[in-house]
């Protein structure tokens, strides 16, 4: 990861993505977008590594998305993951919650809430990182 903040968008609707990617673009975010479950996996493949993954839920096929939040949660560094659907169920809910994806919202996008959560989580995870490095430093130095 760089100093940017970092986004892989993977939305099969390229309206949309492109729309989010704008608006992400405007908050200052790299944005690599991706249109299907697929391409983002072959993004992950080719050693793309982002700061975060927003992955829409249903592509080619219903709940592919948990496919690429798998994925990314697998990544070195792990990015934060966060599924976008307009088709939220029980189940598919329930897993992204098991699989602890770091948010899960709903079309249409409040994009206010969107970036406002965006914003937090990254700072969270930022402080995390500076605090774990410190106290590794800490521990080495005796």
């Amino acid at each position: 990861m760089t100093n940017s903040r970092s986004i892989l968008l993977v939305d099969d609707e390229v309206n949309v993505a492109r729309t989010l990617q704008m608006v992400f673009e405007r908050e200052g975010y790299k944005v690599t977008a991706a249109y299907s479950a697929r391409e983002a996996l072959k993004v992950f493949e080719d050693g793309l590594r982002t700061d975060v993954v927003i992955t829409d839920l249903n592509m080619e096929k219903d709940d592919i998305g948990l496919d690429v939040a798998r994925a990314a949660q697998k990544l070195k560094p792990r990015p934060l993951v966060v599924i976008c659907t307009g088709y939220a169920n029980i189940e598919n809910s329930a897993l992204a919650l098991e699989m602890r994806v770091d948010y899960l919202v709903t079309k249409p996008v409040d994009l206010d809430e969107l970036k406002q959560a965006l914003t937090l989580m990254l700072s969270r995870k930022r402080t995390a990182t500076t605090n774990r490095k410190r106290n590794t430093k800490a521990l080495a130095n005796g």
